[in-house]
C-alpha cells in the first residue's frame, strides 16, 4: 500500500530538489515533474531549468534574444524552448 504525502510536503520537496538542480538526471527530473502534477502543483519559473523533450538540465545551452522571444537550444537533443519575455 503507497503511502499518501501532503500536498505542503510535496512543494517542500520540490523546493529542495531545485535548489541543486545542477547535479540531478533527466530520470530524477522527469519523477520530481510527475509528483507535482500529481498533486497540481505548477512549477513556474522552475520548468525552465530543464528542457522539456529529453529533462535534462540545461547547463551550457544556446539562448537567443529576437522579438521579444528568447530562444534556448537544449545541448544534448537541440530541441528549442521559446518564451515571451
Amino acid at each position: 500500500m503507497k503511502n499518501k504525502i501532503s500536498k505542503s510536503e510535496v512543494q517542500k520537496e520540490i523546493k529542495n530538489f531545485f535548489e541543486n538542480i545542477k547535479d540531478k538526471t533527466p530520470k530524477d527530473i522527469k519523477k520530481i515533474k510527475r509528483l507535482a502534477m500529481s498533486k497540481n502543483i505548477p512549477l513556474k519559473e522552475k520548468r525552465k531549468l530543464f528542457c522539456k523533450k529529453c529533462y535534462a538540465v540545461y547547463r551550457n545551452p544556446k539562448i537567443r534574444i529576437k522579438n521579444k522571444i528568447k530562444s534556448v537550444e537544449c545541448e544534448k537533443c537541440g530541441n528549442i524552448s521559446r518564451w515571451k519575455l
